[in-house]
């Protein structure tokens, strides 16, 4: 199908058939996010949704996973996402799973009945924007949820069956907070018990509020230094148990750093990795940061073989 925008999705469904059942985010709102930005929020109508579902039926695809896209699919009514379901289940009846990314308001908009019948129909993995476990970073950052809220969303949607996912940000506190982040975004997971946490470190683009916030003063980035400091203090806090294992990936994406792995497991080996690109940081005679100017165009280098932008942030 011809996909308006681009493709977002947690690591974690890269074999799921991406279906999109929106366009954009209906909430589009949190300053630090700029992947819809350019787009009109809006549903897709059933007869888009069913033509690719034969589409890909008809190249002789049998996806046993679902994703449905984009922003936050579990923001629709449920009366459409059952329906969606039950069109989707005629071409594909041996589906095992529906999966999409869901905001702590859209779990606390539905009933506990929409969310049971929700599972009963399919659905199983959600994941939640976290972001932090600090109220005043959530409210900076215009999240539409507290701490205490995503305890609640959480709670019920566990309770009706549902798997809670999470996605995550090393950086997004700012400068000077990032023990204060991990512990308090740690003691969030300690309690509520994912089965998923995909951590995109902070990028702070120009073009968007929080890059604006920054050349106003009133965000002070931390460093990549800082975020791989924070990125490891938070694995080494994390208490799963080895009946109840969670599954960590971790995006650096300006240091071209992934961290993955099975915690408790492969809690050290992480840990480890992590160390080593502290260390090689902490070389760098200045500070270095994930800003991305309006209008940047990367560099490629060819040691490495990676791209990189200019890491310095503008005096306010």
């Amino acid at each position: 199908m011809d996909y308006e925008g681009q493709i977002c999705r947690t690591p974690m469904e890269g074999s799921a058939f991406g279906l999109p059942v929106m366009v954009g985010c209906s909430y589009n709102a949190c300053k630090f996010c700029g992947l819809f930005k350019h787009l009109k929020w809006r549903v897709l109508p059933l007869e888009q949704v069913e033509a690719e579902c034969a589409r890909v039926k008809g190249l002789g695809g049998a996806p046993k996973k679902i994703f449905l896209g984009d922003g936050n699919a579990f923001d629709l009514d449920s009366g459409h996402l059952l329906e969606i379901i039950r069109l989707v289940r005629g071409y594909f009846p041996d589906v095992e799973a529906f999966n999409m990314d869901a905001t702590v308001t859209s779990i606390l908009q539905k009933t506990d009945d929409e969310l049971r019948a929700l599972y009963a129909a399919g659905v199983r993995h959600l994941y939640l924007g976290i972001e932090s476990g600090l109220d005043d970073v959530l409210r900076f950052m215009n999240k539409e949820h507290t701490l205490a809220q995503a305890y609640q969303a959480v709670e019920r949607l566990q309770a009706a069956g549902l798997i809670f996912d999470a996605h995550v940000m090393t950086g997004v506190a700012g400068a000077g907070r990032s023990e204060e982040a991990a512990h308090a975004l740690a003691e969030f997971f300690n309690r509520t018990h994912p089965t998923h946490v995909c951590n995109f470190s902070l990028f702070v683009e120009e073009s968007l509020p929080l890059g604006q916030e920054l050349l106003r003063g009133r965000f002070h980035a931390a460093s990549e230094l800082d975020n791989l400091k924070e990125d490891r203090l938070f694995v080494s806090l994390l208490r799963p148990d080895a009946a109840h294992p969670l599954t960590y990936d971790s995006f650096h994406d300006f240091l071209g750093l992934r961290v993955r792995g099975t915690l408790p497991a492969d809690r050290e080996k992480m840990l480890a990795r992590l160390d080593q690109f502290i260390a090689e940081e902490e070389k760098e005679e200045q500070p270095r940061y994930s800003f991305l100017p309006k209008d940047a165009h990367p560099t490629f280098d060819d040691r490495t073989g990676r791209y990189h932008w200019d890491s310095s942030i503008p005096a306010v």
